[in-house]
């Protein structure tokens, strides 16, 4: 296990494999460890680095905001202190809208952005994660866990086609570890993000994967990508919802690597 410290907090990350960076970027309620098998592939030709937002997994919980501008920024921090210049960035569900904003705000930090199942507009969201952004429904929600964790254990064969039973027991751990802070102001900052007026500031070589039945975010978030940014790949994962890289991991990771690779 290793961290940071910022001026903001630590930042706890997990490395992986020899070669040229890779960062990958966990969504709401996520942490470093959705990318473990993915680091396990990659690491045989990339150098992968998998981090922790702030209020989540293992990284500093002692914070007033938890914004989408305050983890475009971490990252930013992130690659400076760890001297990398330029890389690869990779992010799901949040984490691609972290992504992308990084492009835009820090453009020489993104070599290329990948982003799998990501809201270009907030509101998007599932209904749920819109409601959740908001104090008032996000303080008995998180302060009743039985109730909470009944919720995502009911709602599993929703949100993941493949093993949900897996994915319950991953995210009840990482649920364990966030803030009430950070539950519901980090949706909250979700929801009210709209990228598609910086979108053309995007330069790089861009791929957006997401699955037709997502069920958090509207599968067909990669129009507005498309729009905003010409140049970029949409690759339609039919066979997933929400986490593709659980639904379909060996055609996940192959077109992921692939557009690593430069590979059309």
């Amino acid at each position: 296990m290793s961290s940071i410290v910022t001026d903001q907090g630590i930042v706890h990350y997990e490395t992986y494999g020899q070669g040229k960076p890779v960062v990958l970027l966990h969504g709401w309620l996520g942490s470093w460890g959705l990318w473990q098998r993915t680091m396990e592939v990659l690491g045989r030709g990339y150098r992968t680095y998998a981090l922790d937002f702030w209020g989540f997994g293992e990284s500093g919980k002692k914070r007033e905001t938890y914004a989408v501008a305050d983890f475009v920024s971490l990252v930013n921090q992130f690659m400076e202190q760890l001297g990398i210049e330029s890389a690869p960035l990779v992010g799901h569900s949040m984490g691609g809208t972290v992504s992308l904003s990084v492009a835009i705000d820090y453009p020489r930090r993104a070599q290329k952005v990948v982003v799998v199942g990501s809201p270009i507009v907030g509101s998007s969201l599932n209904i749920f994660l819109r409601l959740a952004g908001h104090r008032p429904v996000a303080f008995p929600v998180y302060n009743l866990p039985v109730l909470l964790r009944l919720g995502v254990r009911v709602f599993s064969p929703l949100i993941v086609n493949k093993n949900p039973l897996g994915w319950y027991h991953m995210q009840e751990r990482d649920l364990s570890k966030t803030t009430l802070e950070s539950f519901f102001a980090s949706i909250g900052s979700l929801r009210r993000t709209d990228l598609r007026p910086r979108l053309k500031e995007v330069r790089v070589p861009t791929l957006g994967v997401y699955g037709i039945g997502d069920t958090i975010v509207h599968p067909k978030q990669y129009e507005p990508l498309k729009a905003g940014v010409p140049q970029a790949r949409i690759e339609i994962m039919r066979g997933s919802r929400h986490f593709p890289m659980i639904d379909e991991p060996e055609k996940f990771i192959s077109t992921l690597k692939d557009f690593l690779d430069g590979k059309e």
